[in-house]
């Protein structure tokens, strides 16, 4: 890009304007939104977002992005080919930039040692591999994908083996922004996690991350710590989170047998200072990528370091979590006369949470595939989630395939079914005429809501046999 700085009747002079640059290695729900924010915030900074998925970047090119996340469409397209990028040029984005990104999948190992529980670090070191062998002059490498405390001495020891004398540094900067929230997390979040080494070269490095964020982040907001900190509080602040949520979905199992409502009780619970209300609403479940890859992580590190009983309590937080999808199941069977075979059933909602269509680890995943095997025919309706999208993750043959409709709308799912089944918040579904879908439905009518998004009373007067989750 050239500026014009000197203009009169006899001479224009023009000068060639300065980038800092920097790329990201992987264009997923962390990458593209991380830089985008990044691109926004920082027009003097050169920002590429590359990923070997021609398709994917092609996408990113596009006018329709390959994730949808409110609020993410106008920054990328205000940022796009001014100082943002989307290329499959990984090498020239290495080799230009001054600070790399590696945000790539680290997905629960499915094979050999760790196998269930440990992460998987190939792409990361892949990653790694790749800028040591390419790499023409110091690069300061930053960890953005979730992974297991102490992967930066990995990266570093990869880094070092090279041939070349160029001199890298680490760092780690987690991530804390959640699906369907990503922009506004990004734009104020709670907080900016900075590890590095304890060097001088190292708190250099730290340095040039928190200017970078200092660009729209409140420096109070911006912690640095080191390496190993930085990379265990993400697993952590996951293993947290999760167990609260499971914590609350244990809590509305003894409500439907005692009475009591679990939305009053997280109200009562949430109002104490030293609990809080986040993160206290009861559902079929979490999912999405983070919580249940996160904790088996932990588990693992527990086991590999001799702690077998700190991993015992939080594969517990598991257990509950599937537990409760479980049983959301056994109750629509035992509504249902324990029979669904032949019977439809409206699935509304397959993302696992409003607001994106991210369908990774998706408590409806494990309720369709239950469903089916119990013989039921599926109407599945999600606004942002594609027909493919639901097909690759459910990994169904083609027979289980054939019991299950492709729905363009709520109405068109709910019509002629004998139960419905809310499976995520979307917003949407609280704007349904029920009283039209109660007239179309086999009688008796039954909803099961399994995010406590509808007005139950309401439905009930209606004629519906619906019940929610811990609500007595």
């Amino acid at each position: 890009m050239w500026l014009k700085i000197i203009e009169s009747q006899e001479t224009i002079i023009l000068t060639k304007k300065e980038y800092m640059k920097i790329c990201c290695i992987g264009a997923g729900y962390v990458g593209g939104p991380t830089m985008a924010m990044i691109a926004s915030k920082c027009p003097h900074i050169q920002v590429a977002v590359v990923d070997i998925n021609q398709k994917r970047i092609d996408a990113w090119n596009s006018d329709m992005l390959p994730i949808y996340e409110p609020g993410l469409d106008e920054i990328v397209k205000k940022t796009r080919n001014d100082n943002l990028f989307f290329s499959t040029e990984v090498d020239r984005y290495i080799k230009e930039s001054e600070i790399i990104f590696i945000s790539v999948n680290t997905p629960t190992k499915e094979y050999g040692s760790g196998l269930g529980q440990a992460a998987d670090l190939r792409f990361v070191e892949s990653c790694a591999r790749r800028i040591a062998e390419i790499s023409t002059s110091p690069k300061i490498i930053v960890e953005k994908s979730t992974v297991p405390v102490r992967t930066a001495e990995m990266v570093q020891t990869i880094l070092k083996s090279s041939s070349s004398e160029i001199q890298h540094q680490v760092i780690s900067n987690p991530e804390f922004l959640a699906e369907g929230t990503a922009i506004p997390d990004l734009l104020d979040p709670d907080r900016v996690l900075i590890g590095g080494e304890s060097t001088e070269e190292g708190n250099q490095a730290v340095q040039k991350m928190v200017d970078i964020y200092a660009n729209w982040v409140p420096k109070d907001r911006i912690i640095t710590t080191n390496l190993w900190s930085s990379e265990l509080s993400k697993l952590t602040a996951n293993a947290f989170l999760a167990q609260r949520i499971s914590s609350i979905n244990a809590i509305s199992a003894l409500c439907e047998e005692t009475g009591a409502h679990v939305d009053e009780v997280a109200k009562a619970i949430g109002t104490d200072s030293r609990i809080g209300p986040k993160f206290l609403k009861s559902s079929v479940g979490f999912g999405g990528s983070c919580f249940q890859k996160d904790i088996l992580n932990l588990c693992y590190l527990c086991r590999y370091f001799r702690l077998p009983e700190v991993a015992e309590y939080w594969e517990q937080v598991i257990r509950m979590n599937e537990y409760q999808k479980e049983r959301f199941v056994r109750r629509i069977l035992e509504a249902m006369f324990n029979t669904v075979s032949g019977k439809k059933i409206a699935i509304l909602g397959y993302a696992f949470k409003k607001d994106t269509n991210d369908t990774r680890e998706s408590p409806a995943i494990v309720i369709c595939r239950r469903l089916l095997e119990e013989k039921a025919n599926l109407a599945i309706y999600d606004p942002k989630v594609s027909k493919q999208a639901i097909i690759d993750s459910l990994k169904l043959s083609d027979e289980q395939i054939s019991s299950i409709e492709f729905c363009e709308s709520a109405i068109d799912a709910c019509d002629q079914s004998h139960c419905i089944a809310v499976l995520t918040e979307w917003d949407e579904f609280k704007n349904i005429d029920f009283e039209s879908v109660y007239q179309s439905m086999i009688k008796p009518a039954i909803l099961f809501d399994g995010r406590n998004l509808l007005d139950l009373e309401k439905i009930r007067s209606i004629g519906f046999n619906a019940k929610g989750i811990g609500v007595g």
